[in-house]
């Protein structure tokens, strides 16, 4: 049980900003004070609220986002089974992720209607944000851990058939801009509302970049209100050619967006997917405003080493890394995106700009920047208590002490 007027002093960490002398109100499920902590004790009605003890030193971030998330805790996403999936939700809220998109794989088109149709139903209850389809127009020589049997080139009856089973809960999808027919299916794509995300691609850098550059363009004239005008690149350097400096390739042309300010990258910075010295790279070069941190975390995270499934793959997990069984390739991760914030600043990225990837970034591209990711009056009350050392002590979604 939380009271519905609490009060907790702490340093507060929000928006690229750290106040070390914070204080941050909670009146239901919003909050109604985040600031200076004097500031806070002159309000008429301070005495209202009652103190909510939090540890010394500690720090207080807005639950964190994470628009890449295929399960955990057993559940697959891209197999749903109800029972399953709450479990992982909950997991996840509990471990400091308050917002997610829960992630589709390539598959039988079939299975992804499906999919979409039991994840809409959380989406629809406010559990989850919507959905991300990770294909299945990607490149076959670059699929990574989707299933090549089930790509194409755009199918623009699928996206038909996808949006209608998710019930409008679709929010971002995959593509690969080398293949037939993918200017039609971003414009159909916006048309519905939802954020191309470029990846798992052999493009060059040109085609690269005129992908990415029409969908920055048909955004922007998109016109809907709240509605994020830059793509997304998926999980940049994993599933595309290697940076070179005779043919810098999809990475060169996605740094290049994402200086601009046209593009955001998505970041596995789990230490595995990338190394510390390729995510200080990037928060170096772009800065945390383009940048997007995600877990990618399959169905063993919260869990043993072992056997797992990722949509119609099978996956073993060792030492924490998931790799397919028939090829070794890297199958998703099994970090929580709290770990992840924590990798990123042991890599040597300043906390304010870790967070500010993991929250503010990902509530603007799914459309809900004046509604979460930032610790300010009338947002929802998602919250996150840490220690020094970042661990997590308490989590709050929407007032409720999880």
């Amino acid at each position: 049980m939380t009271a519905s007027r609490l009060v907790m002093f702490a340093t507060l960490v929000s928006d690229g900003l750290k106040l070390t002398d914070g204080a941050l109100a909670i009146d239901g499920d919003r909050i109604r004070f985040a600031g200076n902590r004097d500031d806070f004790l002159l309000l008429e009605d301070a005495d209202d609220f009652q103190v909510h003890p939090v540890p010394e030193g500690a720090i207080l971030t807005p639950g964190l986002i994470d628009i890449h998330c295929h399960g955990a805790v057993g559940a697959d996403f891209a197999a749903p089974e109800h029972q399953a999936v709450g479990q992982a939700i909950d997991f996840l809220h509990r471990a400091g992720t308050t917002t997610l998109l829960a992630s589709l794989v390539t598959a039988e088109r079939s299975a992804m209607v499906e999919a979409a149709e039991i994840l809409a139903e959380f989406a629809e209850a406010g559990q989850i944000a919507g959905i991300h389809a990770e294909g299945p127009f990607l490149s076959h020589d670059r699929c990574g851990a989707q299933d090549p049997r089930y790509l194409s080139d755009p199918q623009p009856e699928f996206v038909d058939e996808l949006m209608a089973a998710s019930r409008g809960q679709l929010r971002t999808m995959t593509y690969a801009p080398e293949l037939a027919g993918t200017e039609e299916l971003i414009s159909q794509l916006v048309a519905y509302g939802v954020v191309p995300s470029l990846g798992h691609t052999n493009a060059s850098f040109q085609a690269t970049a005129d992908s990415l550059r029409f969908a920055r363009e048909q955004l922007r004239s998109a016109g809907v209100d709240g509605f994020t005008e830059k793509p997304t690149v998926t999980h940049l350097f994993n599933g595309m050619p290697s940076l070179h400096h005779r043919e810098p390739g999809p990475v060169g042309a996605c740094l290049e967006m994402a200086l601009r300010d046209d593009a955001l990258l998505e970041l596995i910075a789990d230490g595995v997917h990338l190394s510390p010295d390729a995510i200080r790279l990037v928060f170096n070069l772009v800065r945390a405003r383009g940048v997007i941190l995600v877990s990618d975390s399959m169905a063993a995270t919260g869990l043993a080493d072992g056997q797992y499934s990722l949509g119609p793959q099978e996956v073993v997990v060792a030492q924490g890394q998931a790799r397919l069984v028939k090829d070794n390739s890297l199958a998703g991760g099994t970090s929580t995106m709290l770990d992840i914030v924590r990798t990123v600043v042991a890599s040597g990225v300043p906390l304010v700009q870790a967070i500010y990837a993991a929250t503010v970034n990902p509530a603007s591209l799914i459309g809900l920047a004046d509604e979460v990711g930032s610790l300010h009056y009338g947002f929802a009350a998602d919250v996150l208590v840490l220690d020094p050392q970042l661990n997590l002590v308490e989590t709050f979604r929407k007032g409720q002490l999880l």
